[in-house]
């Protein structure tokens, strides 16, 4: 690759949150799902689940970082440059997640609730189908705080660090995670060692989103440093009581997964959010996303 890595982010992040993914192209990460589909078929099961768990792991590392490194390995020169870039566009989703919450912003805005699920349904792991429109809400807030580590600062950090390899494994691992990661009977053991992973790759990450959100929104410092040690993940506390302390809400408190109630924390203070409060959200995230773009643009500056 002919950019250094500062630049050659910066240019994903513009390219990417310019064009976004073709929505009529199947995503790359639907093919990693349907690998960990079928080593979950194969492999949850019996008294060696903890194992079996660590060995998708492995093997999603393995994966992740070889088609990396033989993409960069044979894209040589200015034109693949170009196509590590393009590539690279498909691992973050700034433009996407926008799109998304902005679709739920909409039908909020326009008193379509019915509207409204089916968009967040779209983006969120909680069932939304008894959700009023506080609790339509307060799921996409979440979800935009915490896709904005997972989704965005993270890829881009992993990307920066160590090029496709270091952005195809963490992909890889977090996709796992969403799929498996769970605390229930079935995932419990098995997706263990997917769960543990992405903890340990978002943790830097997530700081940084939650100081990025911090400075867009032009506070919310107390609350993250009071309350993200509340949140039954050691990540997804910082970006998302950073943005109920930038917006001055309340977030978290107890939701239901595939018919299950989940006790949490709650995250912030103030009254439950309502739809103008997901509107000024999603301005915050996009002040974020410029912010991580000027720090790059600082990276290579310092260069």
């Amino acid at each position: 690759m002919m950019l250094d890595r500062p630049t050659a982010l910066l240019a994903v992040l513009v390219v990417e949150a310019a064009l976004g993914y073709p929505a009529r192209l199947p995503h790359p990460v639907n093919a990693v799902g349907q690998v960990i589909t079928g080593l979950d078929r194969r492999w949850n099961r019996g008294n060696h689940r903890c194992l079996s768990g660590v060995l998708v792991v492995l093997l999603l590392i393995s994966a992740g970082a070889g088609v990396g490194l033989v993409i960069e390995h044979f894209a040589t020169g200015w034109t693949g440059t170009i196509a590590i870039i393009l590539i690279a566009t498909t691992g973050l989703a700034q433009r996407s997640l926008h799109d998304h919450v902005a679709a739920v912003v909409r039908s909020l805005m326009e008193g379509d609730l019915d509207q409204a699920r089916t968009a967040v349904s779209l983006i969120v792991g909680r069932d939304t189908a008894a959700l009023d429109a506080s609790g339509i809400t307060a799921a996409a807030t979440e979800t935009l705080a915490e896709s904005f580590c997972d989704g965005v600062v993270a890829p881009a950090i992993w990307f920066l660090a160590f090029g496709l390899p270091g952005l195809f494994t963490f992909k890889c691992i977090s996709t796992a995670d969403s799929m498996i990661g769970h605390l229930d009977n079935r995932y419990r053991d098995f997706g263990w060692a997917s769960a543990r992973t992405d903890d340990v790759m978002n943790w830097i990450p997530a700081r940084v989103a939650g100081v990025l959100i911090c400075v867009a929104g032009r506070g919310g410092w107390r609350v993250m440093l009071r309350d993200a040690p509340k949140h039954l993940s050691p990540n997804s506390g910082w970006p998302e009581s950073a943005m109920a302390g930038a917006l001055g809400v309340q977030l978290g408190g107890g939701a239901a997964y595939d018919g299950e109630w989940i006790e949490r924390a709650a995250l912030g203070e103030g009254e439950r959010p309502v739809p103008r409060d997901l509107r000024r959200a999603l301005s915050i995230y996009r002040r974020a996303c410029l912010g991580l773009w000027i720090i790059t643009g600082a990276l290579i500056w310092l260069r």
